[in-house]
């Protein structure tokens, strides 16, 4: 069984700084990608940032945010900058982990809230 928590949400002002931590955790071979994702109230969960071949970052959070991965912690990191109200959401780490299989694994979420 593979578990992913997530750390690090809170309540910030515009223009201030968070950062989100994952680990994962159980009977773990590999992680190929990890990332993180978000949904606001009435909007679909989107991607923010993945870390696996390439790094990838939604548009929305270029220059602002950053994605990166203690591996031998099985951690993934999301440094959030400059942050907006429209950042506000509930984020979720995701990771593709390889044990006796490969699947898809979702923490619980944290949520970032971000006033203007």
């Amino acid at each position: 069984q593979v578990q992913l928590v997530e750390s690090g949400g809170g309540l910030v002002q515009a223009g201030g700084s968070l950062r989100l931590s994952c680990a994962a955790s159980g009977s773990i071979f590999s992680i190929n990608r990890m990332g993180w994702y978000r949904q606001a109230p009435g909007k679909q969960r989107e991607l923010v940032a993945s870390s696996g071949g390439s790094t990838n970052y939604a548009d929305s959070v270029k220059g602002r945010f950053t994605i990166s991965r203690d591996n031998a912690k099985n951690t993934v990191y999301l440094q959030m900058n400059t942050l907006k109200p429209e950042d506000t959401a509930v984020y979720y780490c995701n990771a593709f982990v390889v044990t006796d299989t490969m699947r898809s694994y979702w923490g619980q979420g944290t949520q970032v809230t971000v006033s203007s």
